[in-house]
């Protein structure tokens, strides 16, 4: 069973949180969601309150198959600026683990902390020049280069969840997870 960080902060985009963790959870994930806050409780972009399994804190140490970041403002700007996450992100990398990000979080976060360097990257339509040092692939809601992972926005949170699930747990356990949602 894989394992998956989804950090979430005060403004995260609901839409995204909530089906990245759903989806994955569907598809037999671990899934472990961490307030970067210093509650657990955090309210997201457009108001819904989402208690996190835990804080950051708690699990810097551990090793994660995938970390996952919804977007939202001004949760991706909370992302970008949590140095835990960020140190979490670069030790992950050299690992080799996935590194997903959606609407904001590509630019803000992996294009200001340089993940995406050389890479092809999609984000937020408007958040493009964040993409610092990738190519910026706009007809496209779902983009994978290497380890990297990044969509578009709201409604591409269930392509996006899906093609994680996919790297994950492979075809048929995404396929099953897929047709489920009638998708």
């Amino acid at each position: 069973m894989s394992n998956v960080l989804v950090p979430i902060a005060n403004g995260s985009e609901d839409i995204e949180a909530i089906t990245i963790i759903d989806v994955l959870r569907r598809g037999g994930v671990e899934v472990t969601v961490a307030s970067i806050e210093e509650a657990k409780q955090v309210t997201m972009a457009f108001g819904s309150k989402l208690e996190a399994d835990v804080l950051l804190t708690d699990v810097a140490d551990k090793q994660y198959d995938a970390i996952v970041l919804p977007g939202g403002i001004p949760g991706a700007e909370h992302l970008r600026d949590c140095e835990l996450l960020i140190d979490m992100l670069e030790k992950h990398d050299i690992q080799d683990a996935l590194l997903c990000a959606i609407c904001a979080s590509p630019a803000l976060v992996f294009g200001t902390h340089g993940f995406v360097v050389d890479k092809q990257a999609t984000c937020y339509p408007s958040f493009e020049k964040g993409l610092t040092g990738a190519e910026y692939v706009s007809d496209q809601p779902v983009v994978m280069d290497g380890n990297i992972i990044t969509s578009q926005g709201p409604a591409t949170a269930m392509a996006f969840a899906l093609g994680v699930l996919a790297n994950l747990e492979g075809y048929e356990a995404t396929q099953k997870v897929a047709d489920g949602l009638l998708c």
